[in-house]
């Protein structure tokens, strides 16, 4: 009934969907989570979690250990340094116990973040520079003269 033709698009390349590592709920990982791809947690993982792609925690994921990440929308918590390259996505449920750094973030109300925060364009400057550092390179230009 199907053969491989049929799953080939116009351009004749295969159509596959995004891969997505899923860490149930209910399911506890102790160690580092690499990835290219998104990661999708309702369990608990204690260590490191690195997303090439997008993580997403739900309400029941618990991530005890430092986070980096493309893109990171969490509504469960996190206990540690978040490192989100583009957006970072607090929903009402989330509770941040950590310092974040990323380019952009949306928190809606009710969401607790017990850290500091620092955002622009290059997180990874923002990572290293010390709070004095990160003041002095933000001020505005009015306030320089």
């Amino acid at each position: 009934m199907f053969n491989k033709e049929d799953s080939k698009n116009v351009n004749g390349s295969s159509s596959q969907s995004p891969a997505l590592n899923m860490i149930s709920e209910g399911t506890k990982l102790k160690g580092t989570i690499n990835s290219q791809n998104d990661i999708r947690i309702a369990g608990k993982a204690e260590g490191e979690v690195i997303s090439k792609g997008k993580l997403i925690v739900t309400s029941s994921g618990v991530i005890e250990g430092n986070v980096k990440a493309a893109d990171a929308d969490v509504a469960g918590k996190v206990e540690g340094e978040l490192h989100v390259t583009n957006k970072l996505i607090l929903r009402q449920s989330a509770i941040i116990d950590g310092d974040i750094f990323t380019k952009t973030l949306i928190i809606e109300e009710g969401a607790q973040m017990n850290g500091s925060c620092k955002m622009g364009a290059d997180s990874k400057n923002l990572a290293q520079s010390s709070d004095s550092d990160y003041a002095k390179a933000t001020k505005l230009k009015s306030d320089k003269k």
